[in-house]
């Protein structure tokens, strides 16, 4: 059996490797056209895209559109937009002592991409990255979660649908199928998922010396100064750490909150839940479900440590909890060790923002990073600390903005993408200097006989 997968996944990448070779991908016009194409096949399948992400999490159609469908689109749109204009060489200064020579960057496609896809977004990040393949003369090979299939097999028709296997093709299969592609040799390889799989992914890339974009994650930090407005904090973070029930790379891992006002904050936070999602959360049609039996299992365990606030219910059959507050929770419990990806808020207090600005330098890099306070404070706790972006006052709208660059930093990640973003991840900057030939001035030559001259235009 996996004999005949290896043997397919080899057949398609020679396949591939072929249509690559025409250089047909490297006309904007091809490119532009499929960027049509695939926003054209994407409505098409919008209905059925919706109800897979239902019977897969749950996710509303609402919420599907907003988190996954408008997102893609949008940066769709954004390519179509701007391709002529990134696409275009770009001319750069050229020093005197290189004159009468011209300097300029062409940007080409790297080749053949390998893209692996998470199953929290399973559409959103599997087709996002596609985007800027294509945009960039890139083909692809799509490789998207199985823990959301239903999700995946409406990604697989839109793409067979749509495009010639040989110049972007989707394979369906489990772990063991991600191994056999990571063993071929692709020209870059973009990679979603948690840090330990990147690990892995770099690893095999690194046989074939092939660069990596990955989107990893981490605890990104939520951060309440005394002087926020309590109000709106409580209703964004809401929002942001509920939304795909915290199955999101950037949601607000955990909360360090000023202890004057953590009572107020974790009573208005719970407020919010109820307004959003209703009394008998379970019932509401807004509020996802967990991926799967294994997850949910993982998420009880951090429950064992700490004061549940609110929350704490469950329901394994319908892989259903319930968003959850814990209170009293110190750096060395369970739930401070891993990123939660869940419906799950742990609760630090400071009464200093030093002592946060050192927890969060003494543990790894988060992908976001949220404050509320005032700007002011904001910008000087973002001076002392890094990740990969974030917010002050809100919380997750960074990745709605396709002119900011996405991405993680070292734990979290490497590369950007999203706009221009996407557009470089897939392409090789190349430099070139051109030099006439109606004039050969000897500076350069040996035995260098106007070395003080050249030395002196050099500075």
């Amino acid at each position: 059996m996996q004999d005949n997968i290896e043997s397919m996944i080899d057949i398609r990448l020679a396949n591939i490797k072929s249509f690559f070779s025409t250089n047909q991908t490297k006309s904007i016009s091809f490119r532009l056209q499929q960027l049509r194409n695939l926003k054209e096949a994407i409505l098409k399948f919008q209905p059925k895209l919706e109800q897979a992400l239902w019977e897969d999490l749950h996710k509303s159609p609402e919420e599907a559109y907003l988190t996954e469908i408008s997102i893609v689109l949008g940066e769709i749109d954004n390519h179509i937009r701007h391709l002529k204009k990134w696409s275009r060489p770009k001319k750069v200064l050229t020093p005197i002592h290189l004159l009468p020579s011209s300097s300029r960057i062409i940007y080409e496609p790297l080749g053949i991409a390998l893209i692996i896809a998470p199953w929290n977004y399973p559409f959103q990040l599997l087709f996002n990255p596609l985007v800027g393949a294509i945009s960039a003369g890139c083909c692809a090979v799509l490789k998207p979660s199985p823990d959301s299939s239903k999700t995946a097999t409406v990604m697989e028709e839109i793409i067979t649908s749509t495009f010639p296997a040989d110049y972007i093709t989707l394979i369906q299969g489990r772990r063991e199928v991600n191994t056999l592609l990571l063993q071929k040799q692709y020209d870059v390889i973009f990679f979603t998922g948690s840090p330990a799989l990147g690990k892995i992914v770099m690893k095999a890339a690194s046989e074939h010396l092939t660069p990596v974009v990955l989107e990893l994650g981490g605890k990104s930090p939520c951060i309440v100064d005394h002087d926020a407005n309590i109000q709106v904090a409580a209703k964004r973070i809401a929002w942001g750490k509920m939304i795909n029930a915290g199955q999101t790379c950037i949601a607000p891992d955990y909360l360090l909150v000023h202890e004057n006002v953590k009572d107020d904050l974790l009573n208005l936070i719970g407020k919010n839940i109820r307004e959003m999602y209703g009394e008998d959360i379970k019932k509401s049609r807004f509020y996802p479900r967990i991926v799967s039996d294994r997850a949910i299992q993982r998420l009880l365990k951090l429950l064992e440590k700490g004061t549940i606030y609110t929350g704490g219910d469950y329901d394994i059959n319908e892989k259903y909890i319930s968003p959850t507050i814990i209170d009293n929770i110190t750096p060395s419990d369970p739930v401070m060790q891993e990123e939660i990806f869940g419906p799950i808020l742990p609760v630090m207090t400071f009464n200093n923002i030093n002592e946060v600005i050192k927890y969060i330098n003494d543990n790894e890099k988060p992908l976001a990073f949220y404050y509320f306070g005032t700007n002011s404070n904001g910008k000087d706790i973002l001076l002392k600390t890094t990740s990969g972006g974030g917010c002050i006052n809100d919380t997750l709208m960074h990745i709605a903005n396709h002119h900011l660059p996405f991405g993680g930093v070292g734990n979290s990640g490497m590369g950007k993408y999203h706009g221009l973003g996407s557009f470089l991840a897939f392409s090789n900057s190349r430099a070139i200097v051109s030099t006439p030939t109606w004039i050969d001035l000897p500076l350069k030559y040996v035995p260098f006989k106007y070395f003080r001259l050249i030395k002196w235009i050099i500075g």
